[in-house]
């Protein structure tokens, strides 16, 4: 079995505690559904969020999904002008069977926009009713 990296990034509408929440959970969800991987093939993750979010950690989703004996940090996005705001990534090491071309990263919400290069993403776009999604 091999270790690989797979990646997520969310972004949130408001800083919220139950948005980071909800929208964390959402991420390593998908990143588990996308890639078939549980709890146990998880090694560890590291989430970053961007400064302007502050309402809670998000590994405290992740705890709360069950990752209570998986080694989990937070940090801080470096401060890049221009950037996405309210953003959370995560990079999770994990034990899989998969090739490394075969291993989907899971992008949401605004945080689609972000890697559209990667070949094997999976993209949650928010949707937009009344205009472009970057308006």
């Amino acid at each position: 079995m091999a270790v690989r990296a797979v990646r997520g990034a969310t972004q949130l509408d408001s800083d919220t505690r139950e948005q980071m929440l909800d929208r964390v959970a959402e991420m390593v969800r998908g990143v588990m559904e996308a890639n078939d991987i549980t709890v146990d093939d998880f090694i560890s993750i590291i989430f970053t969020s961007t400064s302007d979010l502050t309402s809670e950690f998000p590994a405290y989703a992740a705890r709360i999904l069950g990752f209570h004996d998986v080694p989990l940090v937070c940090a801080r996005e470096l401060e890049i002008e221009g950037s996405m705001p309210r953003v959370v990534r995560m990079m999770a090491h994990v034990e899989t069977d998969l090739p490394r071309a075969d291993v989907t990263h899971v992008y949401l919400h605004g945080a689609a926009n972000l890697r559209r290069d990667l070949t094997k993403v999976r993209e949650v776009p928010d949707e937009v009713a009344d205009g472009p999604a970057d308006a």
